[in-house]
């Protein structure tokens, strides 16, 4: 049954529904990419792989030459698993061209700006690559977080101007999630959506805004690990309550693999996104814990190989034996269950938030992108209402929102709703 709704789901994503009606089919011929780091060189792996000729851009040779011998290493690795040949690579590595010249932008029909994720950088690229590519050409950016109308104030054609927000690993992940604002033309969005369709990915489209709709739900799981953390819960048992519902893994070792740094960034992107003054300044319990981790005690994740976990070099990582004294002063002590449904109803709820906002166009959409963006159990995020039973998430969700605060409350169109086909209907 679950497997079904969910074949449902993605067979109706990747229909040709999502594509605007009358748009030419197109292809683009040269893609330039500015940022060199992990998503970035990614992003050109993948497009070399199905074809495409790639310019690469980042602001050193060093960079550049180092993101082409990662390039060339995941070639490499395909060829010792029988997936692809040398000769095959050697046209691949030839379609990439690395520099430190923006100018060589010229001639791109879509450029994808993949560099830090700070406002300010991102716009200068915006800019600089919109002087030199084709005026005809799609813009776009690889941010999880900035609304892409926020970037696109600079852009001298915004009507060309698209978010395409890959996910790490780029040559792994299947997801593709594409942002549209109001000056977004169709033909961009059919030009983009052509483009995933060619480098074999699945795309879902939503409309802007803060964190968009994966970033945005994903970090609750994230979060509220740390929120049951800080009330003094085992952090195996946390670890475990996430793994048994059928997350990939616990919500710290999330923290860890990307990174506290970038969670911090993340959260404090979402204060500046939110216009409520009381909403900037409101504490939440995860800030002291990212706080404590960070500033007090240095660990930033698998990137300085100390985070909630330790990572020995000649053995398997470890949680840190400091999470149970030195990150909460409190002992509340919660069932594992409990803990389970915490950490999926906050993304549920965050997503009705997404579809009550705008951000949304389909259930299905929602759902294969809570699967293949971050690992949520099959068939997916809105499904689980379904399958949880629709009066029954309501009761529960309010019992959370008396026990734990406001990040549990569903919006209050979701209390008239008695299907969920309702949303999109």
């Amino acid at each position: 049954m679950i497997k079904d709704i969910f074949s449902n789901c993605l067979n109706e994503v990747k229909s040709k529904s999502l594509r605007p009606l009358g748009s030419l089919k197109s292809k683009f011929k040269k893609i330039g990419i500015v940022g060199s780091g992990l998503m970035g060189h990614g992003i050109a792996y993948v497009s070399s792989y199905y074809g495409f000729k790639v310019v690469l851009i980042d602001n050193s040779k060093e960079n550049v030459l180092t993101a082409f011998s990662k390039i060339e290493k995941m070639f490499k690795t395909e060829i010792k698993q029988n997936l692809f040949s040398n000769s095959q690579m050697e046209k691949c590595l030839e379609n990439i061209k690395v520099s430190t010249d923006v100018s060589d932008l010229k001639g791109c029909d879509l450029v994808i700006e993949a560099v830090y994720e700070d406002t300010a950088l991102k716009r200068d690229v915006t800019i600089a690559a919109e002087k030199i590519m084709k005026s005809s050409g799609v813009f776009s950016s690889n941010t999880s977080t900035i609304p892409i109308s926020k970037l696109a104030t600079v852009s001298v054609r915004p009507e060309n101007f698209i978010g395409i927000h890959f996910f790490s690993p780029v040559h792994k992940m299947k997801l593709v999630e594409i942002i549209k604002n109001d000056n977004t033309s169709s033909n961009t969005l059919a030009r983009t959506l052509d483009f995933i369709n060619a480098i074999k990915k699945i795309p879902i489209v939503v409309n802007d805004g803060p964190g968009f709709f994966t970033t945005r739900v994903f970090m609750k799981y994230a979060l509220e690990g740390m929120a049951l953390l800080h009330e003094g819960n085992d952090a195996y048992a946390i670890e475990s309550a996430g793994k048994e519902v059928g997350f990939p893994v616990g919500p710290l070792a999330v923290l860890d693999e990307i990174s506290l740094k970038v969670a911090f960034n993340i959260r404090n992107q979402e204060r500046k996104n939110t216009n409520s003054v009381e909403s900037n300044l409101l504490e939440e319990p995860w800030d002291e814990v990212l706080s404590l981790m960070i500033n007090e005690f240095g660990r930033l994740g698998r990137i300085n190989k100390k985070g909630f976990y330790e990572y020995p070099e000649n053995g398997m990582k470890k949680l840190w034996s400091g999470l149970g004294t030195k990150i909460t002063s409190k002992r509340i002590k919660i069932s594992k269950n409990l803990m389970s449904e915490r950490l999926i109803f906050s993304q549920v709820i965050e997503a009705l938030n997404c579809y009550d906002q705008g951000v949304l166009n389909s259930i299905a959409e929602a759902n294969v992108g809570s699967v293949y963006g971050w690992g949520f159990p099959k068939p997916g995020v809105f499904s689980y209402i379904e399958n949880y039973g629709i009066n029954k998430f309501k009761v529960k969700s309010n019992d959370l929102f008396d026990s734990f605060g406001s990040r549990f409350l569903v919006p209050s169109f979701f209390n008239a709703v008695k299907d969920i086909d309702e949303l999109f209907s």
